[in-house]
Protein backbone atom coordinates (compact mmCIF):
# COMPACT_ATOMS: atom_id res chain seq x y z
CA UNK A 1 0.00 0.00 0.00
CA UNK A 2 2.62 2.45 1.11
CA UNK A 3 5.13 1.91 -2.04
CA UNK A 4 1.47 2.70 -4.22
CA UNK A 5 1.11 5.90 -2.25
CA UNK A 6 4.57 7.22 -3.58
CA UNK A 7 3.56 7.34 -6.99
CA UNK A 8 1.20 9.79 -6.31
CA UNK A 9 3.55 12.74 -5.01
CA UNK A 10 2.96 15.84 -8.18
CA UNK A 11 5.50 15.37 -10.65
CA UNK A 12 7.29 18.85 -10.03
CA UNK A 13 9.19 19.76 -6.90
CA UNK A 14 7.92 23.84 -7.08
CA UNK A 15 4.47 22.54 -6.76
CA UNK A 16 6.05 21.25 -3.26
CA UNK A 17 8.18 23.72 -2.23
CA UNK A 18 5.47 26.49 -2.09
CA UNK A 19 3.57 24.29 -0.01
CA UNK A 20 6.25 22.92 2.38
CA UNK A 21 7.28 26.80 3.66
CA UNK A 22 10.58 27.08 1.07
CA UNK A 23 10.61 29.31 -1.91
CA UNK A 24 12.09 28.17 -5.22
CA UNK A 25 13.91 31.71 -5.60
CA UNK A 26 15.70 31.23 -1.93
CA UNK A 27 19.45 30.81 -2.12
CA UNK A 28 20.46 27.70 -0.26
CA UNK A 29 21.55 29.88 2.59
CA UNK A 30 18.14 30.97 3.40
CA UNK A 31 17.06 28.35 6.22
CA UNK A 32 13.59 26.59 6.00
CA UNK A 33 13.30 27.64 9.53
CA UNK A 34 13.38 31.28 9.37
CA UNK A 35 10.15 31.18 6.84
CA UNK A 36 8.53 28.90 9.55
CA UNK A 37 9.16 31.29 12.27
CA UNK A 38 7.22 34.14 10.59
CA UNK A 39 4.28 31.58 9.75
CA UNK A 40 3.65 29.46 12.83
CA UNK A 41 3.32 29.44 16.55
CA UNK A 42 5.40 27.74 19.11
CA UNK A 43 3.66 26.60 21.86
CA UNK A 44 6.50 26.36 24.56
CA UNK A 45 8.12 29.81 23.13
CA UNK A 46 10.62 28.14 21.23
CA UNK A 47 12.30 30.97 18.77
CA UNK A 48 13.60 29.59 15.72
CA UNK A 49 17.49 29.85 15.02
CA UNK A 50 20.16 28.56 13.01
CA UNK A 51 20.81 26.50 16.02
CA UNK A 52 17.39 24.72 16.31
CA UNK A 53 17.68 21.19 15.24
CA UNK A 54 15.50 20.66 11.97
CA UNK A 55 15.19 16.88 11.19
CA UNK A 56 13.83 15.67 7.56
CA UNK A 57 10.12 14.00 8.14
CA UNK A 58 7.38 12.89 5.91
CA UNK A 59 4.09 13.08 7.41
CA UNK A 60 3.77 9.98 8.38
CA UNK A 61 7.67 10.38 10.88
CA UNK A 62 6.08 13.70 11.67
CA UNK A 63 2.72 11.95 13.13
CA UNK A 64 4.93 9.38 15.38
CA UNK A 65 7.25 12.45 16.22
CA UNK A 66 4.30 14.51 17.39
CA UNK A 67 2.35 11.00 19.34
CA UNK A 68 6.03 10.45 20.92
CA UNK A 69 6.28 13.43 22.47
CA UNK A 70 2.65 13.34 23.94
CA UNK A 71 3.41 10.17 25.64
CA UNK A 72 6.61 11.20 26.63
CA UNK A 73 5.06 14.52 28.40
CA UNK A 74 1.58 13.41 29.26
CA UNK A 75 1.93 9.88 31.40
CA UNK A 76 -2.22 9.66 31.42
CA UNK A 77 -2.14 9.29 27.24
CA UNK A 78 -2.88 6.17 25.56
CA UNK A 79 -3.20 5.25 22.22
CA UNK A 80 -6.01 2.41 20.42
CA UNK A 81 -7.29 1.57 17.53
CA UNK A 82 -7.21 -1.32 15.07
CA UNK A 83 -3.57 -2.71 14.65
CA UNK A 84 -1.80 0.38 16.35
CA UNK A 85 0.06 -2.48 18.56
CA UNK A 86 2.51 -3.24 15.90
CA UNK A 87 2.69 0.01 14.30
CA UNK A 88 -1.43 0.74 12.45
CA UNK A 89 -1.82 -0.34 8.26
CA UNK A 90 0.06 3.20 7.60
CA UNK A 91 3.18 2.49 10.59
CA UNK A 92 2.52 5.94 12.27
CA UNK A 93 2.20 4.25 15.49
CA UNK A 94 5.47 2.43 14.79
CA UNK A 95 7.67 1.52 17.60
CA UNK A 96 5.74 3.05 20.13
CA UNK A 97 4.13 0.26 22.00
CA UNK A 98 7.74 -0.99 22.18
CA UNK A 99 9.10 2.26 24.14
CA UNK A 100 5.88 3.47 26.17
CA UNK A 101 4.37 -0.42 26.63
CA UNK A 102 1.37 -2.15 26.18
CA UNK A 103 -1.15 -0.32 28.72
CA UNK A 104 -0.44 2.44 26.54
CA UNK A 105 -0.54 1.72 23.09
CA UNK A 106 -3.11 -1.37 22.25
CA UNK A 107 -5.42 -2.36 20.36
CA UNK A 108 -9.04 -2.53 20.25
CA UNK A 109 -11.36 -4.67 18.69
CA UNK A 110 -13.10 -4.50 15.01
CA UNK A 111 -15.40 -1.98 16.44
CA UNK A 112 -15.50 2.01 15.39
CA UNK A 113 -18.53 2.90 17.78
CA UNK A 114 -16.52 1.18 20.59
CA UNK A 115 -13.04 2.94 20.14
CA UNK A 116 -14.45 6.25 20.14
CA UNK A 117 -17.13 4.63 23.34
CA UNK A 118 -13.93 4.11 25.01
CA UNK A 119 -12.28 7.55 23.84
CA UNK A 120 -14.77 9.18 25.53
CA UNK A 121 -15.01 7.27 28.48
CA UNK A 122 -10.93 7.61 28.74
CA UNK A 123 -11.60 11.14 28.66
CA UNK A 124 -14.00 12.33 30.61
CA UNK A 125 -12.17 10.24 33.15
CA UNK A 126 -9.10 12.77 32.70
CA UNK A 127 -6.73 11.17 30.47
CA UNK A 128 -5.51 12.00 27.09
CA UNK A 129 -7.59 9.61 24.73
CA UNK A 130 -5.73 9.31 21.08
CA UNK A 131 -8.67 7.35 19.25
CA UNK A 132 -7.11 5.85 15.73
CA UNK A 133 -9.45 4.90 12.81
CA UNK A 134 -8.10 3.23 10.31
CA UNK A 135 -9.99 4.80 7.63
CA UNK A 136 -12.07 7.95 7.58
CA UNK A 137 -14.20 5.62 5.50
CA UNK A 138 -15.40 3.71 8.30
CA UNK A 139 -15.85 6.40 10.53
CA UNK A 140 -19.68 6.50 10.25
CA UNK A 141 -20.42 3.75 12.95
CA UNK A 142 -18.97 5.94 15.68
CA UNK A 143 -21.18 8.57 14.45
CA UNK A 144 -23.62 8.73 17.03
CA UNK A 145 -20.80 8.36 19.75
CA UNK A 146 -18.92 11.21 18.23
CA UNK A 147 -22.26 13.71 17.41
CA UNK A 148 -24.17 12.76 20.09
CA UNK A 149 -21.69 11.93 23.24
CA UNK A 150 -18.76 13.50 22.23
CA UNK A 151 -20.02 16.60 21.02
CA UNK A 152 -22.34 17.17 23.67
CA UNK A 153 -20.97 16.47 26.56
CA UNK A 154 -19.78 19.61 28.22
CA UNK A 155 -23.11 21.33 26.97
CA UNK A 156 -24.98 18.87 28.62
CA UNK A 157 -23.45 19.21 31.93
CA UNK A 158 -23.36 22.69 32.17
CA UNK A 159 -19.47 22.33 31.86
CA UNK A 160 -19.44 20.13 35.28
CA UNK A 161 -17.18 17.65 32.84
CA UNK A 162 -16.07 16.84 29.42
CA UNK A 163 -14.24 14.96 27.00
CA UNK A 164 -12.14 17.44 25.63
CA UNK A 165 -9.06 15.64 26.11
CA UNK A 166 -10.06 13.33 22.94
CA UNK A 167 -8.37 13.12 19.66
CA UNK A 168 -9.88 10.81 16.74
CA UNK A 169 -7.02 10.61 13.90
CA UNK A 170 -8.21 8.93 10.91
CA UNK A 171 -6.84 8.19 7.27
CA UNK A 172 -8.90 10.33 4.75
CA UNK A 173 -8.87 11.45 1.02
CA UNK A 174 -8.62 10.25 -2.36
CA UNK A 175 -5.48 7.63 -3.19
CA UNK A 176 -5.57 7.53 -6.53
CA UNK A 177 -6.70 3.53 -5.98
CA UNK A 178 -9.09 3.26 -3.15
CA UNK A 179 -12.49 3.21 -4.49
CA UNK A 180 -15.72 3.74 -2.63
CA UNK A 181 -14.38 2.86 0.48
CA UNK A 182 -10.60 4.32 1.34
CA UNK A 183 -11.13 7.33 -0.24
CA UNK A 184 -13.87 9.45 1.39
CA UNK A 185 -13.59 12.77 2.85
CA UNK A 186 -16.22 12.59 5.54
CA UNK A 187 -15.32 16.64 7.07
CA UNK A 188 -18.74 17.90 5.65
CA UNK A 189 -21.15 15.12 7.77
CA UNK A 190 -19.33 16.45 11.23
CA UNK A 191 -18.96 20.19 10.16
CA UNK A 192 -22.55 20.47 11.14
CA UNK A 193 -21.73 19.51 14.56
CA UNK A 194 -21.15 22.08 17.56
CA UNK A 195 -18.76 21.22 20.05
CA UNK A 196 -16.25 19.29 17.55
CA UNK A 197 -13.30 20.52 16.31
CA UNK A 198 -12.00 19.31 12.63
CA UNK A 199 -8.38 19.44 11.40
CA UNK A 200 -6.71 18.51 8.15
CA UNK A 201 -2.94 19.64 7.97
CA UNK A 202 -1.15 19.78 4.12
CA UNK A 203 1.84 18.35 5.07
CA UNK A 204 4.61 16.75 7.20
CA UNK A 205 5.23 20.08 9.18
CA UNK A 206 1.60 21.34 9.90
CA UNK A 207 0.60 17.31 10.21
CA UNK A 208 2.94 17.56 13.48
CA UNK A 209 2.29 20.85 14.93
CA UNK A 210 -2.00 20.78 14.46
CA UNK A 211 -1.73 16.74 15.89
CA UNK A 212 -0.02 18.57 18.46
CA UNK A 213 -2.56 21.82 18.68
CA UNK A 214 -5.48 18.96 18.39
CA UNK A 215 -4.16 17.03 20.94
CA UNK A 216 -3.48 19.88 23.72
CA UNK A 217 -6.94 21.41 22.38
CA UNK A 218 -9.94 21.16 24.75
CA UNK A 219 -12.23 19.78 22.63
CA UNK A 220 -12.77 16.55 20.76
CA UNK A 221 -10.76 16.88 17.83
CA UNK A 222 -11.40 14.82 14.66
CA UNK A 223 -7.78 14.96 13.06
CA UNK A 224 -7.86 13.97 8.86
CA UNK A 225 -4.68 12.74 7.85
CA UNK A 226 -4.51 12.61 3.82
CA UNK A 227 -3.54 9.31 2.68
CA UNK A 228 -1.66 10.51 0.05
CA UNK A 229 0.72 12.82 2.06
CA UNK A 230 1.69 9.69 4.29
CA UNK A 231 5.16 9.54 2.23
CA UNK A 232 5.86 12.02 0.07
CA UNK A 233 6.49 15.23 0.33
CA UNK A 234 9.54 15.03 2.84
CA UNK A 235 10.75 18.40 4.57
CA UNK A 236 12.58 19.80 7.62
CA UNK A 237 10.66 19.93 10.66
CA UNK A 238 11.46 21.00 14.18
CA UNK A 239 13.23 18.07 16.71
CA UNK A 240 11.50 20.05 19.28
CA UNK A 241 8.17 20.20 20.32
CA UNK A 242 5.51 22.58 19.07
CA UNK A 243 1.86 23.33 18.19
CA UNK A 244 -0.19 24.82 15.43
CA UNK A 245 -2.88 26.82 17.38
CA UNK A 246 -6.44 25.46 15.79
CA UNK A 247 -8.96 27.82 14.53
CA UNK A 248 -6.32 29.26 12.18
CA UNK A 249 -6.10 29.29 8.06
CA UNK A 250 -2.66 30.34 6.29
CA UNK A 251 -1.99 32.09 3.31
CA UNK A 252 0.69 29.64 1.19
CA UNK A 253 1.03 31.69 -1.42
CA UNK A 254 -0.16 35.76 -1.73
CA UNK A 255 -1.71 36.68 -4.60
CA UNK A 256 -4.00 39.46 -6.38
CA UNK A 257 -6.84 38.31 -8.46
CA UNK A 258 -8.57 35.45 -6.73
CA UNK A 259 -8.91 33.43 -3.89
CA UNK A 260 -8.42 29.99 -3.87
CA UNK A 261 -9.49 27.97 -0.46
CA UNK A 262 -8.50 24.34 0.01
CA UNK A 263 -6.89 21.84 2.79
CA UNK A 264 -4.91 18.82 2.87
CA UNK A 265 -3.04 17.02 -0.06
CA UNK A 266 -5.27 18.78 -2.20
CA UNK A 267 -3.95 21.60 -1.87
CA UNK A 268 -1.16 20.04 -4.25
CA UNK A 269 -3.19 20.23 -6.90
CA UNK A 270 -4.69 23.32 -6.36
CA UNK A 271 -1.27 25.10 -6.33
CA UNK A 272 -0.49 22.97 -9.91
CA UNK A 273 -3.92 24.94 -11.10
CA UNK A 274 -2.40 28.40 -9.92
CA UNK A 275 0.77 27.83 -11.74
CA UNK A 276 -1.59 26.98 -14.82
CA UNK A 277 -3.18 30.40 -14.11
CA UNK A 278 0.72 32.12 -13.65
CA UNK A 279 1.64 31.51 -17.02
CA UNK A 280 -1.75 33.31 -18.21
CA UNK A 281 -0.74 36.49 -16.25
CA UNK A 282 -3.37 35.29 -13.34
CA UNK A 283 -2.20 35.99 -9.46
CA UNK A 284 -3.65 33.15 -7.05
CA UNK A 285 -3.76 33.59 -3.55
CA UNK A 286 -4.25 30.70 -2.19
CA UNK A 287 -5.42 29.53 1.46
CA UNK A 288 -4.83 26.71 3.38
CA UNK A 289 -7.85 26.61 5.72
CA UNK A 290 -5.90 23.95 7.88
CA UNK A 291 -8.92 24.19 10.86
CA UNK A 292 -12.57 23.31 9.46
CA UNK A 293 -14.49 23.81 12.74
CA UNK A 294 -14.30 26.39 13.18
CA UNK A 295 -12.99 27.73 10.40
CA UNK A 296 -10.73 31.03 9.80
CA UNK A 297 -13.51 33.52 8.57
CA UNK A 298 -11.10 36.83 9.23
CA UNK A 299 -7.82 35.21 6.92
CA UNK A 300 -10.53 34.47 4.13
CA UNK A 301 -12.41 37.67 4.78
CA UNK A 302 -9.34 39.75 4.35
CA UNK A 303 -7.99 37.85 1.18
CA UNK A 304 -11.34 38.40 -0.17
CA UNK A 305 -11.56 41.44 0.38
CA UNK A 306 -8.10 42.20 -1.39
CA UNK A 307 -9.11 40.37 -4.94
CA UNK A 308 -12.60 40.59 -5.17
CA UNK A 309 -13.36 36.78 -6.36
CA UNK A 310 -13.55 33.38 -5.14
CA UNK A 311 -12.75 30.09 -5.51
CA UNK A 312 -13.53 27.13 -2.81
CA UNK A 313 -11.89 23.69 -3.46
CA UNK A 314 -11.99 20.34 -1.83
CA UNK A 315 -12.20 16.00 -2.45
CA UNK A 316 -15.70 15.74 -1.03
CA UNK A 317 -19.22 16.22 -3.31
CA UNK A 318 -20.20 19.10 -4.01
CA UNK A 319 -23.61 19.27 -2.33
CA UNK A 320 -23.63 20.66 1.19
CA UNK A 321 -20.33 20.41 1.63
CA UNK A 322 -18.15 22.70 3.69
CA UNK A 323 -17.42 24.75 0.79
CA UNK A 324 -21.20 25.56 0.60
CA UNK A 325 -20.94 27.39 3.91
CA UNK A 326 -17.93 29.33 3.31
CA UNK A 327 -19.74 30.47 -0.03
CA UNK A 328 -22.64 31.33 1.73
CA UNK A 329 -20.76 33.56 4.92
CA UNK A 330 -18.59 35.25 2.28
CA UNK A 331 -21.37 36.25 0.42
CA UNK A 332 -23.24 37.31 2.91
CA UNK A 333 -20.83 39.43 3.96
CA UNK A 334 -19.10 40.41 0.74
CA UNK A 335 -21.58 40.92 -1.51
CA UNK A 336 -20.44 44.43 -2.49
CA UNK A 337 -16.75 43.52 -2.46
CA UNK A 338 -17.02 40.42 -5.34
CA UNK A 339 -16.76 41.14 -8.80
CA UNK A 340 -17.96 37.54 -9.32
CA UNK A 341 -19.96 34.88 -7.82
CA UNK A 342 -17.95 32.49 -5.54
CA UNK A 343 -17.34 29.39 -7.17
CA UNK A 344 -17.12 26.00 -5.86
CA UNK A 345 -15.22 23.29 -7.99
CA UNK A 346 -15.55 20.02 -6.02
CA UNK A 347 -15.56 15.84 -6.24
CA UNK A 348 -18.91 15.11 -8.40
CA UNK A 349 -22.13 14.52 -6.37
CA UNK A 350 -20.88 10.27 -6.89
CA UNK A 351 -19.49 7.85 -4.54
CA UNK A 352 -15.43 7.58 -5.59
CA UNK A 353 -15.05 5.30 -8.74
CA UNK A 354 -11.98 3.23 -8.86
CA UNK A 355 -11.16 3.57 -12.13
CA UNK A 356 -12.59 6.91 -12.61
CA UNK A 357 -11.21 8.52 -9.76
CA UNK A 358 -9.69 10.83 -12.15
CA UNK A 359 -12.91 12.23 -13.55
CA UNK A 360 -14.91 12.50 -10.29
CA UNK A 361 -12.33 14.28 -8.21
CA UNK A 362 -11.80 18.35 -8.82
CA UNK A 363 -8.22 17.91 -10.54
CA UNK A 364 -6.10 20.83 -11.53
CA UNK A 365 -7.56 20.98 -15.31
CA UNK A 366 -11.06 21.67 -13.34
CA UNK A 367 -9.73 24.16 -11.41
CA UNK A 368 -7.83 25.94 -13.90
CA UNK A 369 -10.89 26.56 -16.08
CA UNK A 370 -12.84 27.68 -12.93
CA UNK A 371 -10.00 30.30 -12.29
CA UNK A 372 -10.42 31.58 -15.98
CA UNK A 373 -14.30 31.59 -15.88
CA UNK A 374 -13.84 33.49 -12.89
CA UNK A 375 -11.50 35.90 -14.14
CA UNK A 376 -13.58 36.30 -17.54
CA UNK A 377 -17.35 36.79 -15.41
Amino acid sequence: MLSKLIKCRPTKSSHINQLCHTLPSCSPSVSASYLHLNRHHFSNGLELSEKQEMVEMNQLTALNDALRITLEQDPTACIFGEDVAFGGVFRVTKDLRAKFGEDRVFNSPLSEQGIVGFGIGMATMGHTAIAEIQFADYIFPAFDQIVNEAAKYRYRSGAQWDCGRLTIRCASSAVGHGAIYHSQSPEGFFAHCPGLKLVYPRDPYTSKGLLRGSILDNNPVIFFESKRLYQYPRMKVPASDFQIELGNAEVVQPGDDVTIIAWGAHLQVVQIAADMAAKEGISCEIIDLQTILPWDEQTVMDSVTKTGRLIISHEAPLSFGVGAEIAATVSKELFLNLEAPVSRICGLDTPVPLIFERFQMPNQFKIFQGIKEIMEY
